[in-house]
C-alpha cells in the first residue's frame, strides 16, 4: 500500500507510445496510483539499430512519444498524425489519472562511449520543464557536475516562469555495501560486481566516478553531499544478487538518512 513503483529510467524512444500508454494505465490502476513514469532518451547506438530507430532521432522521438502518452492518458478517442507515430480513434482503458513524469538527463564528462556532451542539451531542459521530477546523472564522485546541472535546471525553470521548487530532484544510484574501513578492501569486493553489471569496457576510475563505491563512510559522504546540493529522492539499486545487500543498504544507506 505504500511502496512506490516506477521506471528509472525507461528508454522511451525505443518503445511504441500506444502500447506503452496501455501498460502505464494498467500499472497505475493495479498500484492504485503509486506509479511514477521515469523516462530517458538512451545512448547506446546498437540498441537503437536493433530497434530500427536512428540514434540521432532519440530526442524528437522522445518528445513525440511523451505527447502521445499524455493525450492517451487524458483524452478519449485520440487521433494522432506525427513524424514517427500515426493512428486514429484510440482509447486506453482503464481510465486513470496520469502518473507523475520524471525526466532523466544531464551533462556527462567521463563516459566517452556515449554521444552525450558535458552540458545539458536544450531539448533535455525543455523536457524537464514539463516534468514533475528530474533524475540527475549517476555520479559517485563528480559532485560538481551534478551541482552545475541542478543550477542550470533551476535557472531554466526560473527563466521559463516556473517555480524550481515544484520540481523534485531525484537520483538513481547503484551500490554494493562492504563493511570495512579500508577503501582498497571495499573496492576489491565491489569492482567485480560492478564490472559484471556494467561491462568490462568500464575502467575502475569510470565506475568510481559514476556510482557509489568505497567504504560506508565514503558512500554516506557522497549521498550527504548530494543532499546538500538539493537531492530529495534517492533510488538505490544493489549490483549483486545477494539478499544480504538489502539489509546492509537499509542499515548503512537508508536508516542514516532518516527515511
Amino acid at each position: 500500500e505504500r511502496v512506490g513503483l516506477g521506471t528509472a529510467a525507461l528508454v522511451l524512444p525505443l518503445r511504441h507510445p500506444v502500447l506503452l500508454a496501455k501498460e502505464i494505465a494498467s500499472l497505475q490502476a493495479l498500484s492504485r496510483g503509486r506509479f511514477i513514469l521515469g523516462v530517458a532518451t538512451g545512448w547506446d547506438e546498437k540498441e537503437f539499430d536493433v530497434m530500427g530507430a536512428p540514434l540521432k532521432e532519440r530526442g524528437k522521438r522522445t518528445d513525440e512519444a511523451l505527447n502521445v502518452i499524455s493525450r492517451l492518458l487524458s483524452e478519449e478517442e485520440v487521433s494522432f498524425q506525427g513524424r514517427f507515430f500515426q493512428f486514429e480513434d484510440v482509447t486506453i482503458h482503464p481510465r486513470v489519472a496520469p502518473p507523475p513524469l520524471w525526466v532523466a538527463g544531464g551533462s556527462l564528462g567521463h563516459a566517452p562511449e556515449t554521444p552525450d556532451k558535458p552540458y545539458i542539451a536544450p531539448g533535455v531542459l525543455r523536457r524537464i520543464l514539463t516534468a514533475d521530477g528530474w533524475m540527475c546523472r549517476s555520479s559517485g564522485s563528480d559532485l560538481e557536475m551534478v551541482r552545475k546541472d541542478w543550477e542550470e535546471v533551476r535557472r531554466f525553470l526560473q527563466e521559463s516562469r516556473r517555480d524550481p521548487d515544484t520540481l523534485t530532484f531525484g537520483h538513481t544510484q547503484f551500490v554494493h555495501v562492504v563493511e570495512t574501513d579500508t577503501t582498497e578492501e571495499a573496492l576489491e569486493v565491489q569492482v567485480p560486481h560492478f564490472i559484471r553489471v556494467m561491462g568490462t569496457h568500464r575502467t575502475e576510475d569510470d565506475l568510481r566516478a559514476s556510482y557509489l563505491l568505497g567504504t560506508i563512510e565514503e558512500i554516506q559522504g557522497r549521498i550527504a553531499e548530494l543532499a546538500e546540493v538539493g537531492l530529495e529522492y534517492l533510488i538505490v539499486t544493489p549490483v549483486a544478487n545477494d539478499p544480504a545487500q538489502v539489509e546492509l543498504i537499509s542499515k548503512h544507506v537508508v536508516q542514516p538518512f532518516g527515511v
